[in-house]
């Protein structure tokens, strides 16, 4: 199993893949890869428009993915990169507190 690092194409954050999953999101998303923040909010706003009954098919997730690349573009610091940021502090904290713990003992 061969990984590959895929940019996507709303957020520009980069993740480690499958080349299968590569091409599985791409499937999904008419040619273009997404993130799983991204994919997930693409999806959301797609649910949303089909309960609303205003697009269906790959009309309504061709605007999604349009509107959220176009969100995306809005941020400097984008909230893909936000929440990767977040989770790293996290982590960092948690290291940090097991480190200290560590030494106590």
């Amino acid at each position: 199993m061969e990984i590959e690092s895929a940019k996507c194409e709303c957020c520009g954050l980069r993740e480690d893949c499958t080349g299968e999953y590569i091409a599985g999101v791409k499937a999904e998303f008419g040619g273009r890869w997404l993130c799983g923040l991204c994919s997930e909010a693409v999806r959301d706003e797609v649910a949303k428009a089909r309960r609303k009954k205003k697009k269906s098919g790959s009309e309504g997730l061709e605007e999604a993915v349009r509107d959220h690349m176009s969100y995306c573009g809005k941020f400097g610091n984008n909230p893909a990169f936000r929440v990767a940021d977040g989770m790293r502090q996290m982590l960092r904290r948690r290291a940090s507190d097991i480190s200290t713990s560590s030494a106590a003992s």
